[in-house]
């Protein structure tokens, strides 16, 4: 079990308290996720990147008429998932926060009893959040 999985369980136990919240949110804009990507091969719609350039595209679901970007806090999660080792890239959680565009809704750690989904009206409110606090770090704001 993971320090996130430990303020999951511990929100999803005291959902009304923002301290739990708060916790499980620092940890996650904190913490570093693996990300699957299509294998170059998979997604007929990436261009060919240019000779020295490369190109990530990560794979996105949809499920019930919504794109979903899937989130892995452990390698091995990603991997128990996929069913074999799969390509990915690692992401901190406060630049998924700050990229990610709207609709797109997150399922962190598909598969497992941490299971987490994230609608786009929470991604925007982490993105508001991480532009908060990079004002506060370059003394651009208050």
């Amino acid at each position: 079990m993971t320090k996130l999985d430990e303020a999951l369980v511990e929100l999803r136990q005291n959902m009304d308290d923002p301290k739990c919240q708060s916790k499980y949110y620092d940890l996650f804009l904190n913490a570093s996720f693996f990300v699957p990507t299509w294998e170059e091969e998979q997604d007929p719609t990436q261009e060919v990147a240019p000779e020295g350039e490369n190109r990530v595209a990560p794979l996105i679901l949809e499920y019930e008429g919504n794109d979903y970007l899937l989130l892995f806090d452990t390698l091995e999660r990603l991997n128990g998932w996929a069913k074999k080792e799969v390509t990915y890239v690692e992401v901190p959680g406060h630049v998924l926060a700050a990229t990610s565009a709207d609709p797109l809704h997150w399922a962190l750690n598909v598969e497992t009893e941490f299971a987490k989904p994230f609608i786009p009206a929470e991604i925007a409110w982490l993105k508001e959040v991480v532009e908060q606090c990079e004002k506060q770090a370059t003394g651009k704001g208050a």
